[in-house]
């Protein structure tokens, strides 16, 4: 195991800043899950940990050594890809054995950690098969197994998941999670899958166009998202944001659509967004009254689709168990308690100034 330190970290690709002098540390045998939309930095971020990209700034220390310098191969540390990059023409023992080789390991090393990786990933029965003749998903498993015989120090992930079907993904991100933990080797996971992210991470670091828009475990930055745009990015379907006032000393935000919505907490401010998931808004209730455009029955539960009544800019999702009937109009309620106050002004997120 080892613990990875990322010290002012800044990469330009000609007068376009991509990463912006980035702070970060991995625990021992730690898995890190970076997440963030198309262009935020987040594959060029591991493309500089890997050796594959120069940081224009900064330094990346690997168990207390600098390795900004030193060339991919002499980073100790094993990459898995989105297209797995195997070897078309070697069978799934020697594209695992290969870089044992370059290395000058014995034979009967490199045999030995082949058919431990192999056991410990379920391929024993196809190490004499091309990679043509193996599914996405054991495909998969030959390209982590090719990482794990070299005995890292570190994993780098880059959205290894992204051209499997939905229903391998979900196996495979658990087999990947299980995998790391029985190992305990210090792991960077990339992805710009939420539910990815979510279930993988012991830490999320959710980057902004370059920047850190917050840094904490997935149920925190679930429950207590830092900004509108965190909140927008975590959760499925996503945050609904509805636009009011602070009222009543802060205790309460009047919406512009009209309804109070009574908080838990007092907070200060003025003009403010009111965010709400859509699984925190009760069908049937007194409060907000929601034109319905579309319908979705998901079978345990419907998603309601609209926009506020005397507000077409405002669209409103709503998540209710069960099936639904049709219908023009409904009315929802908001859980207060359940509800996320940010500054409409700057996003950041605002926090109580004292218990009511």
């Amino acid at each position: 195991m080892a613990t990875l330190d990322l010290i002012g970290l800044r990469k330009n690709f000609g007068a376009t800043q991509v990463l912006h002098e980035l702070d970060l540390s991995l625990a021992h045998g730690e898995m890190l899950v970076i997440v963030g939309a198309s262009g935020c930095g987040k594959s060029t971020l591991l493309r500089m940990v890997a050796g594959l990209e120069t940081p224009s700034a900064g330094r990346i220390v690997l168990d207390g050594a600098d390795i900004a310098e030193r060339d991919p191969a002499a980073r100790d540390i094993a990459m898995v890809f989105q297209n797995y990059a195997l070897y078309p023409h070697m069978n799934v023992f020697d594209n695992m054995a290969y870089g044992l080789r370059i290395r000058g390991l014995p034979r009967a090393d490199i045999k030995r950690r082949v058919d431990e990786a192999a056991t410990l990933l379920g391929l024993e029965a196809l190490l004499k098969r091309k990679p043509r003749q193996l599914s996405g998903g054991q495909r998969q498993r030959v390209a982590m197994g090719r990482a794990i015989v070299r005995d890292p120090k570190l994993f780098l992930f880059d959205e290894p998941l992204s051209n499997l079907d939905a229903k391998l993904r979900v196996q495979m991100r658990a087999e990947i999670r299980k995998l790391q933990r029985r190992l305990g080797v210090t792991s960077l996971y990339v992805t710009h899958d939420q539910v990815e992210a979510m279930t993988l991470g012991d830490r999320l670091l959710i980057l902004h166009e370059g920047t850190p828009a917050q840094l904490a475990t997935p149920m925190a930055v679930f429950e207590c998202p830092a900004n509108t745009y965190v909140a927008s990015f975590v959760g499925s379907p996503t945050m609904n944001f509805l636009p009011g006032r602070l009222v009543h000393d802060g205790s309460a935000v009047r919406l512009d659509a009209g309804p109070l919505v009574v908080l838990p907490n007092r907070l200060s401010g003025d003009a403010v967004t009111l965010g709400i998931r859509p699984e925190h808004l009760t069908l049937g209730a007194e409060g907000l009254t929601l034109a319905v455009d579309l319908v979705e029955p998901l079978g345990s539960e419907t998603l309601l689709h609209g926009r506020l009544v005397g507000r077409d800019d405002t669209a409103i999702t709503v998540k209710v168990a069960g099936a639904v009937q049709p219908s023009e109009t409904v009315t929802v309620g908001v859980q207060a308690d359940q509800a996320h106050v940010f500054d409409r002004a700057t996003g950041e997120r605002v926090e109580a100034v004292g218990l009511r």
